[in-house]
């Protein structure tokens, strides 16, 4: 917990600062507060936090529709208190895709163990969301040199490795990557055709 950054926003002064100083002295740096919801999110956006802590029924936007924008923009994970559980609250919660939900009054531990398990999950997520992008990139970049491959074998009559050495070669002669030599391959055939 190498001074994690939060937001918190609650419409009651009083319970912000009792939990601000129980993050303080858990070692969590509290960055911003508010005591309505766009406030909140403004501060979200400016501070950049690693975590929001917000109540549900703030006023002017709500705390759900907070964490869905965060959600959304992969700004930080969210997690929501409440003062009780009501009805459908819960569907609404995983619909805003928040870390967790608390209901107050909350006690040391309990907030510890969400603050912790809501940054811990979101970096996971975050880091897997990069994979799954960095995967995407390499099948797209894989089928267009398979592409541009089957136009210089059709076109100049070389074999697939043939015309992959020669796109090896233009990629290291150009300093530019496979793809790149590919797309221009496949533009070029496109502009003649």
């Amino acid at each position: 917990m190498a001074e994690q950054r939060i937001v918190l926003v609650d419409s009651d002064a009083t319970w912000r600062k009792s939990i601000k100083a129980v993050l303080t002295k858990l070692g969590y740096w509290v960055v911003g507060e508010a005591a309505d919801g766009l406030s909140g999110l403004k501060l979200v956006r400016s501070r950049q936090p690693d975590l929001l802590i917000i109540e549900a029924g703030v006023p002017g936007m709500d705390g759900l529709e907070v964490a869905r924008i965060l959600h959304e923009d992969r700004l930080a994970p969210v997690v929501v208190l409440v003062s009780s559980m009501s009805s459908g609250l819960l569907e609404k919660a995983k619909e805003a895709r928040v870390s967790a939900l608390l209901t107050k009054p909350v006690d040391e531990n309990t907030l510890l163990s969400a603050v912790e398990l809501a940054l811990a999950n979101y970096q996971e997520i975050i880091k897997l969301e990069s994979q799954v992008q960095e995967l995407k990139e390499a099948l797209e970049t894989r089928k267009l040199v398979e592409k541009a491959k089957g136009i210089l074998m059709e076109t100049l009559g070389l074999t697939e490795a043939e015309a992959f050495r020669r796109m090896q070669k233009s990629s290291m002669d150009k300093r530019i990557s496979m793809r790149q030599v590919a797309e221009a391959i496949i533009l070029a055939h496109n502009l003649k055709s």
